[in-house]
């Protein structure tokens, strides 16, 4: 399926991590607290998008009576207390065997805090498969696309051998602009619907990526 790459780049939320449903439990405790709707699973699938504060107003947060960090950090607070409790999606681990063991580099990109990364990966011991984690330095969950630049650099690779596996379309930008191959996944944080509005290749579930 990734052909002759010999390097992925993960993204991390929604692509190995099922963790789908705790955001929207975690967006409905913000949304029922402001007498807002509440959402369900998949129209938060075709409402979620990058970057986040753009999602929030979608949802219905009106930012000029209350900043964009406030339910921001809220919500935050409620992901990190439960976030442990998410599995990785059905065959993840043994992608990412089979990858380690076919010679392919593997890497994350991820829009979550560097720190919460880091925990989360220790807490699914995963780690070892990943010659490098990148997330980013807060926790407001903006474009990653200058951290993949300065993977790729750091780690020398050449973006023509890469493939990016990811979840929504923004994963699609980041490897536009990277100058890699992407893979979407639809049982993320978007619908394939959302999905399909890009040109790449679209896979229900992460264990086809073996086919």
């Amino acid at each position: 399926m990734i052909g002759g790459a010999n390097s992925v780049i993960w993204d991390w939320n929604g692509t190995l991590l099922n963790d789908t449903h705790l955001s929207v439990s975690a967006m409905n405790r913000l949304l029922q607290k402001r007498n807002l709707n509440l959402l369900s699973e998949s129209t938060y699938k075709d409402v979620f998008s990058f970057p986040v504060k753009d999602y929030y107003q979608k949802v219905g947060f009106d930012f000029q009576s209350e900043a964009f960090e406030i339910p921001a950090m809220e919500f935050i607070q409620h992901y990190n207390a439960e976030v442990t409790s998410c599995e990785l999606h059905l065959d993840a681990m043994q992608v990412l065997t089979q990858f380690r063991s076919r010679g392919i580099r593997q890497f994350i990109l991820s829009a979550m805090e560097q720190k919460a990364l880091n925990d989360c990966l220790k807490h699914s011991k995963i780690n070892q498969f990943f010659e490098a984690v990148s997330g980013l330095d807060n926790h407001y969950a903006a474009s990653k696309l200058e951290n993949g630049k300065r993977l790729i650099a750091e780690m020398n690779l050449d973006a023509r051998e890469i493939v990016l596996i990811g979840d929504t379309i923004h994963d699609f930008e980041v490897a536009e602009e990277l100058g890699c191959r992407c893979i979407l996944i639809s049982n993320g944080h978007q619908s394939k619907k959302v999905l399909q509005k890009t040109s790449v290749t679209i896979l229900d579930q992460i264990g086809q990526l073996l086919s």
